[in-house]
């Protein structure tokens, strides 16, 4: 009787919201392999676990710790760790790891560890770069980059102006920009990003959590106005001479796919115009900072968008893959610096996410893509000289796969509705696969929905996927109110076949509660192609309403669903989407909650409104029909709109302006904002975000 009790509530077991927002995190994590690495020399594994690192030798499957807290902490003189910290190896006896300011080499001495040399890094260090030797390393410190080589840290650059910022991210990390240091194959060298931002206009981000209120200004490019200025720099570490690259070209274009020939001579960038219409690839003469020639360019009516660098060939200097959407779709293609285009590797309609790596001697790529389906990726390979193309897992789901430098064996993991994560090793020789983690489901205890994968169409025949989630104890008899979730914006992609099922387990906790949740990534979204993301150009708003309105007559035709009791919610391009909806077609929800949305596009930053909107000076329409100030008297039923205080992304003045527009026009809106968070609230604060948003679905949605 004991055992059915406990069995028979664990079908019951509803989540709490602080499980809803942050258990997936927490309590409720899916077991991992955590800081999985390969071994150099390919043979063996490294994975970190409590209390340090395992290797496991994969002919044998034995495992033995490569290293413990307490050895690391017998030889530290100082400051005895709490912890094992990241550690990156750079075989199997030698190793480094960041801590207390210190940068520490570590290397194996018989059974022990030995710390061979540490490091003091400045204590405003930030984007801390490894480069290629394991030894010499370059950090910027606020606006200004530093190289240490041997224990000596060298000052590349010196810069007063702090609106000067030499060696971090510029373009506000659009174009795949994630670093703006680049060191060079052989160590000697390092590229780095120059961005001046002085002609950009200052903008207050406001610190209320001090009396008085502090401001700190930040620049923030907003579209069809001045934007940033940047140059690529080569500091050579022998001579501490720098060169800067001769582009040519406007001041405010964009310099991305940063890019070193493996023998350290020459540095490639993609050089995309403004407008973001036209792209050259460009060679330059590491050493003189001459343009050596422009290699191929790229041009599209609507955008080109790099976002991936040039992956050289295996030793090789003349031969790389260049990503591309040039067909439609992201795929590969086969250049050489002296013959040009030499084939394109992969096509079809479906696209390549990441290239993984190679196989040198059977002449093989590996990568990832949508090929089966745009719900799912798979990992592949394909001979780039005969161009056969084979799959290599067997399971559906999403995939992420890390294959060994010398290309014979893959790390697979994945997770789909039904399996919460499992790790495989596969021998890419014969494709045996062996399994290395099967995760337990942590939500096995708990009610759960039934959740329907659904596939619309949009006007023009388009295939749009969706899920719906039904509420626990589901009666068809009844009428329950309906919520839709949307993003619906360039980037984003919210339905796969992944775990959990129902993608977000808030949507869940609402299921327990008696709503019905829907959600669908309609044209503009990603991963789809550049025909279904570009139909959003120009028009932000328009094609993606149609889309979700859809999924609107969808709902209306279940008789489960109450037609009068629907409601939408979104986040970012979520929440534009969501206010636009309240605004647009205001006798379509009933109830709209709206979190740091996009009011005004001529209000969002340069990189990527323009590149979908063009600028307010060349598309007055389209930002007229996107621009929800004038739209406002409008609203029919409940909106609440949420905002980070210190929102740097989708400033805060979006919603502050339309709070003004609704009280010009005597409209009543609710209003709440986040203190001490920027766009995304995050952390125990956002369990009391989603208590926000529900308790007011609650209020004017159930009833």
């Amino acid at each position: 009787m004991l055992v059915l009790g406990s069995s028979a509530f664990a079908q019951t077991q509803k989540f709490t919201m602080a499980e809803a927002v942050n258990g997936m995190r927490t309590n409720l994590a899916v077991k991992n392999i955590s800081q999985f690495s390969w071994v150099a020399d390919g043979k063996s594994y490294i994975q970190a676990v409590k209390g340090g690192y395992l290797i496991t030798d994969l002919k044998t499957n034995k495992q033995d710790t490569l290293i413990s807290l307490s050895q690391l902490n017998r030889n530290l003189s100082s400051d005895k760790l709490k912890a094992v910290p990241p550690i990156k190896f750079t075989g199997n006896s030698n190793g480094y790891f960041t801590t207390g300011g210190k940068m520490s080499w570590i290397e194996k001495s018989g059974n022990d560890w030995k710390v061979k040399s540490t490091a003091t890094i400045d204590e405003d260090a930030a984007n801390v770069k490894m480069f290629g030797d394991g030894q010499t390393f370059a950090f910027t410190a606020k606006n200004n980059l530093f190289v240490n080589r041997n224990g000596k840290t060298i000052a590349v650059t010196n810069e007063a102006n702090e609106n000067i910022i030499s060696g971090q991210a510029v373009h506000r990390n659009e174009f795949g920009i994630d670093t703006g240091i680049f060191p060079a194959p052989n160590s000697e060298s390092v590229a780095f990003y120059k961005m001046d931002q002085s002609m950009v206009a200052d903008y207050p981000i406001i610190d209320w959590s001090v009396t008085p209120a502090v401001n700190h200004n930040i620049k923030y490019p907003m579209a069809g106005q001045t934007s940033h200025q940047v140059t690529l720099g080569v500091f050579n570490i022998k001579t501490q001479a720098t060169t800067f690259l001769k582009v040519e070209g406007e001041k405010d274009q964009y310099l991305t796919a940063v890019t070193w020939s493996p023998d350290s001579k020459y540095i490639f960038v993609a050089v995309l115009n403004r407008g973001q219409n036209h792209m050259k690839m460009n060679q330059y003469d590491a050493v003189t900072g001459e343009l050596v020639k422009t290699l191929f360019e790229e041009t599209d009516s609507k955008y080109v968008e790099p976002q991936h660098p040039l992956t050289f060939f295996p030793n090789s200097n003349t031969d790389f893959i260049w990503q591309s959407q040039r067909t439609g779709y992201n795929h590969l293609f086969h250049y050489n610096l002296e013959k040009g285009l030499v084939a394109q590797i992969t096509k079809g309609d479906w696209l390549v996410t990441d290239i993984l790596g190679f196989n040198e001697k059977k002449k093989e790529i590996y990568f990832t893509s949508t090929k089966e389906t745009p719900l799912e990726r798979h990992l592949y390979r394909i001979n780039w000289t005969n161009f056969k193309m084979q799959r290599l897992d067997n399971e559906e789901g999403m995939h992420v796969g890390t294959l060994s430098s010398d290309g014979n064996y893959l790390y697979d993991a994945y997770s789909n509705a039904n399996s919460p994560r499992v790790a495989n090793i596969i021998n890419t020789a014969n494709l045996k696969s062996t399994n290395i983690l099967t995760s337990e489901n942590p939500l096995k205890n708990y009610q759960r929905p039934e959740i329907k994968n659904i596939e619309l169409k949009a006007d023009d025949g388009t295939p749009l996927y969706g899920k719906i989630i039904l509420p626990t104890n589901f009666d068809p008899n009844k009428k329950y109110p309906a919520i839709v979730y949307l993003y619906n914006g360039p980037h984003l992609q919210l339905i796969t076949n992944s775990f959990p099922a129902s993608g977000n387990l808030w949507y869940e906790y609402m299921a327990q509660n008696g709503y019905i949740i829907f959600t669908m990534d309609g044209r503009g979204s990603s991963n789809r192609g550049m025909k279904f993301e570009q139909a959003v150009f120009r028009n932000l708003g328009t094609t993606e309403m149609n889309d979700q309105m859809k999924g609107v007559e969808y709902l209306k035709s279940l008789p489960y669903v109450n037609g009068d009791k629907m409601g939408i919610h979104g986040w970012s391009f979520g929440g534009f989407m969501t206010t636009s909806f309240m605004l647009r077609k205001p006798d379509v929800f009933k109830v709209g909650v709206a979190g740091g949305p996009v009011i005004d596009w001529s209000m969002y930053e340069i990189m990527y409104g323009e590149r979908y909107m063009d600028t307010p000076q060349e598309n007055p329409q389209g930002y007229a029909a996107a621009n929800l100030l004038d739209k406002v008297q409008n609203l029919k039923g409940k909106l609440l709109m949420i905002h980070g205080a210190q929102d740097d992304v989708v400033v805060w003045q979006h919603s502050i302006k339309f709070i003004k527009s609704a009280v010009d026009n005597g409209v009543q809106l609710d209003y709440f904002t986040y203190p001490g968070h920027p766009h995304n609230v995050i952390g125990k604060d956002r369990v009391h975000l989603m208590q926000k948003i529900t308790d007011y679905f609650d209020l004017y949605l159930k009833k």
